[in-house]
């Protein structure tokens, strides 16, 4: 899938915890990251900078990959 700014994505849970980056810190992931929508505010190379929600929560880098488009 092709990211770009303004796109409204989910994660996908099992791209994300079976990734490296999971191995590498807190694998309790929030339920937010796969129930809701997020925003694509930024793309570096092949990670994505994604908004979640209206509350106050912590900005995600994700790998591309381990994203798919909100439907």
């Amino acid at each position: 899938m092709a990211v770009k700014r303004g796109d409204m994505v989910r994660v996908v849970r099992e791209k994300l915890e079976n990734s490296l980056e999971a191995q590498a810190s807190d694998s309790r992931f929030p339920s937010y990251l796969f129930d809701s929508k997020g925003e694509v505010v930024d793309v570096k190379n092949d990670y994505a900078l994604v908004k979640f929600g209206k509350v106050p929560t912590p900005n995600f880098w994700l790998r591309v990959d381990q994203l798919e488009e909100f439907k």
